[in-house]
């Protein structure tokens, strides 16, 4: 016992300041949240990888939670949406308003001006709320009449939705979900971890979330994430993972069949970034092909569309990705 102590202790001494906080946070989160630790860990690697994430799952499954937690954990602004069918643009991004005494417009900004922002059922609002988000997310700024206003260096966007065969829910463009650095699907927790959510809700865990980092710390954690080594050949499985999609007939007869259309070189670029981001937090010394393989999953989910063949015989974009990444050879 003594000697895994001494080995988790000099584990944690070659490890930066930065790294050490963020295992703290994610423990700290994971104190809090029952089963969802992909979740949580996706959620970090998107903080590291300077990305948004579209999360989807039931009501009660923690995604709002999970949000706040990172929020306070991180110190920064925290503001959450709740998408409704009559919401407005201006609801997202601000208003210029007439001031009388100066007469003149001055622009009030709406809740998009937070750090972290939680667009809550993001589905349930139509498109052109929707599109609102898109140059936030893209640009990190906001652009009313003749000006842009410039968003915060740690700027990201948690988006959550209901499954899409609920009423009452609209599908997200194309060009939306694209701008999602990650699409994670939650689901319910075993029996056992919801033994201990029962616990945790009767009080037996009630420490508030608690400042674990800083912004700054953040900032200098995702510099160091970007400058992790990475060898050319693992970027050409990237790119052949990604192209496969696009031409998925010269991999695999059955991938030809399954895709319509593959990923943009977006998702070329998120899963370089996320692969980075995820060695670093692990403590590796460099991105391996299994740190790809771990988010090949919530990367390309949302990028590719399945062909209505595929979506006759009930084949899922879990199995479509699965596949490719059997077809697809490993460096």
């Amino acid at each position: 016992m003594a000697t895994k102590t001494a080995q988790l202790d000099d584990n944690l001494s070659h490890k930066s300041k930065e790294q050490v906080n963020l295992v703290k946070l994610k423990k700290m989160i994971e104190s809090h949240i029952i089963g969802q630790h992909n979740l949580i860990e996706n959620l970090l690697v998107a903080l590291l990888a300077d990305g948004h994430v579209l999360i989807e799952g039931m009501p009660g499954l923690a995604k709002t939670t999970a949000a706040k937690a990172i929020a306070q954990g991180i110190q920064a602004d925290f503001h959450r949406i709740q998408f409704t069918p009559d919401l407005l643009p201006s609801d997202l991004i601000g208003t210029e308003i007439y001031v009388h005494e100066k007469s003149n417009f001055t622009f009030r900004k709406g809740p998009l001006f937070n750090h972290i922002v939680l667009a809550d059922e993001i589905n349930r609002a139509p498109a052109k709320v929707q599109s609102a988000l898109l140059e936030a997310m893209e640009e990190k700024q906001i652009t009313v009449g003749h000006h842009s206003y410039k968003l915060p260096d740690l700027y990201m966007v948690l988006a959550t939705q209901n499954p899409i065969e609920q009423e009452g829910t609209y599908s997200l463009p194309e060009a939306q979900q694209d701008r999602f650095l990650m699409h994670i699907v939650v689901g319910y927790p075993t029996p056992q971890e919801e033994r201990q959510i029962i616990d945790l809700a009767e009080g037996q865990h009630t420490s508030p979330f608690l400042p674990i980092t800083t912004q700054e710390e953040i900032l200098n954690a995702r510099k160091a994430a970007s400058e992790m080594p990475m060898n050319n050949k693992l970027k050409d499985y990237v790119v052949s993972l990604v192209t496969a999609t696009r031409s998925p007939e010269k991999y695999d007869e059955k991938l030809a069949q399954w895709i319509d259309y593959g990923a943009s070189p977006r998702a070329t670029l998120a899963m370089i970034r996320c692969a980075k981001a995820f060695a670093w937090l692990r403590g590796d010394e460099y991105v391996t092909p299994h740190h790809v393989q771990t988010l090949v999953l919530p990367i390309l989910r949302h990028r590719i569309i399945s062909s209505a063949e595929a979506d006759m015989e009930g084949i899922g974009r879990e199995k479509i990705i699965k596949r490719l990444l059997e077809v697809v050879a490993v460096p």
